[in-house]
């Protein structure tokens, strides 16, 4: 008699096992950390160890609190027009291949430049507000998202394609039903790695000039030689950036369930 297949793993344990070789070794580099930290004679001001680090943090937790919610609203607003007008500028590059010939290599051009030369004029130009910083945001992650949905575009089916194109559909049509479908695991690859480097943008533009935020609370806490709470800001930022990431995941299983269908299939 032939055997049943055995139940399939639910996801969040497939997820926690997959995820133990790099709780592992983050673990192992935190106690390895520790020990140099203690026993080697360094300074805390030099290098302070994870114990101390966590200490600081949760007695300044108000402060890096109250500097984290302006470094996530710039972030997810200098995110948000980033996937809107990468959008826009993708379907126009799409549907007038003069517009991409003569665009493409401009915002290759503007991949460039320095950030660290860009940051400072953005902010002398437009203030220390939210808008120099939704504009860096932008800058760092326009072009991944844009870059991620042409390749989209082009690895449609040609089938498809020459199937709507026999049916007379129109132009439009054919985007809709075939060019943009195909572009959705493309745009949420360009997604994951674009959201990681909103967070970077973020910080950086507050670091380069703002009233409050995580990258004002590093440059404060350097100014005042105290590198335990440099680090905790680090940290936490990673923590922001992780939880991003696992959002931009989670919404790319909700968005194509039938990709996590497949994937589930090849296990």
């Amino acid at each position: 008699m032939s055997q049943s297949p055995a139940p399939a793993r639910p996801a969040l344990l497939t997820a926690i096992v997959g995820a133990l070789p790099a709780i592992t070794a983050a673990v192992a580099c935190l106690i390895v950390w520790e020990l140099y930290a203690d026993f080697s004679g360094i300074r805390p001001s030099t290098l302070p160890a994870p114990s101390r680090v966590l200490v600081q943090a949760w007695v300044n937790r108000q402060a890096l609190i109250d500097n984290s919610w302006p470094t996530i609203w710039a972030t997810l607003s200098g995110f948000t027009c980033s996937l809107a007008v990468a959008f826009i500028f993708s379907v126009l590059m799409d549907f007038a291949r003069p517009v991409r010939r003569a665009l493409f290599p401009l915002f290759v051009v503007s991949q460039t430049l320095p950030l660290v030369a860009i940051a400072p004029l953005i902010v002398l130009w437009f203030g220390f507000g939210l808008l120099p910083k939704i504009l860096l945001v932008a800058l760092v992650t326009f072009f991944p998202m844009l870059v991620a949905l042409l390749q989209g575009y082009e690895a449609t089916d040609k089938d498809i394609a020459e199937l709507l194109v026999s049916m007379k559909a129109p132009r439009w049509r054919i985007f809709l039903v075939a060019r943009l479908p195909s572009a959705l695991p493309y745009f949420f690859a360009g997604f994951r790695i674009s959201i990681t480097y909103a967070v970077v943008g973020a910080i950086f533009a507050e670091y380069a000039g703002a009233a409050k935020g995580l990258g004002i609370f590093i440059l404060i806490a350097k100014n005042n030689f105290r590198p335990d709470l440099v680090l905790a800001a680090v940290f936490l930022s990673a923590c922001l950036t992780l939880v991003l990431f696992a959002a931009a995941v989670l919404i790319g299983h909700l968005a194509m369930p039938w990709n996590r269908t497949d994937e589930e299939a090849t296990r």
